[in-house]
């Protein structure tokens, strides 16, 4: 049977933060899922069930994303970082595993680096490298964040800004609808990203847990084309974390969550495995 898919509020000193689980947590270690940016818990709706009949699997909304409520405008990685871990404690799990996609990346490994004692093992996706150039283009993309127009041309703008690479109508639809709720609302994610990076380093340094580095180049070398991020420049991680290994698919996009669950599901029971 298909573990069921439920769906609850966390009240936060910050507001009330969404977040679904599925699977028992007497079956096994739980497992944290954080989206990218700006994107919700919806990125693993398919992942979920596949992951779930071994273990607790939860996914959060993080604040200013998706269902989840509008932080204070300036939030910072270590804000992201303490929500995560209220979450944990409210769902009375001292240890887990996380599993963080691009910003969900850094979150995760913050929170590794800040409550080493709370994390078993880490599974970084995608995350990126930033550099001078990238940081200021960063910045600029989302200097204002979402910007309502009078004329509903943001709905057709935001439809096309992956029609290359996101597969299907469907699964357009719902990165659309996540990017509408995030309309209105700080460039949270992007703000908390560059303002962090200079310290990321130091502050992976801080971590201990065994960590697997998931790449989907294609996403990669997207970045790369949106001058956001340069490939060569990932590799930072693999100095700052010293118990790690390495995956690359070659054909993982920004959607790789949605477009391959099962063999990222594959990738992910193999590293947890005892």
């Amino acid at each position: 049977m298909t573990p069921r898919i439920k769906r609850a509020f966390l009240d936060t000193g910050h507001g009330q933060l969404l977040y679904r689980t599925a699977g028992r947590a007497e079956s096994g270690e739980a497992l944290l899922l954080l989206h990218m940016s700006p994107r919700s818990s919806d990125e693993f709706l398919e992942l979920i069930p596949l992951l779930a009949t071994n273990r607790q699997v939860i996914a959060m909304d993080m604040m200013g994303f998706g269902d989840s409520d509008t932080p204070p405008d300036a939030y910072a990685m270590a804000d992201y970082a303490a929500d995560a871990i209220a979450l944990l404690d409210a769902l009375n799990l001292p240890t887990v595993s996380i599993l963080g996609h691009t910003f969900g990346a850094f979150v995760a490994g913050e929170i590794a680096a800040a409550y080493p004692k709370r994390v078993n093992h880490l599974i970084l996706c995608n995350i990126l490298g930033l550099d001078t150039t990238a940081t200021a283009n960063v910045n600029k993309k989302y200097a204002t964040g979402f910007v309502l127009q009078a004329d509903g041309s943001h709905l057709l703008e935001r439809w096309n800004a992956r029609l290359e690479y996101i597969g299907s109508p469907g699964l357009n639809h719902r990165w659309v609808l996540d990017d509408l709720k995030a309309f209105g609302r700080t460039a949270y994610a992007a703000r908390a990203a560059t303002t962090y990076w200079p310290n990321s380093a130091a502050r992976f340094q801080q971590i201990n847990s065994a960590t697997l580095l998931l790449w989907g180049l294609d996403e990669v070398n997207q970045f790369e084309r949106q001058g956001l991020a340069k490939a060569e420049n990932r590799f930072w991680v693999t100095q700052a974390i010293a118990n790690h290994q390495v995956i690359e698919l070659d054909h993982g996009t920004i959607c790789m969550m949605n477009q391959i669950p099962h063999e990222i599901a594959q990738i992910v029971e193999q590293f947890l495995a005892p």
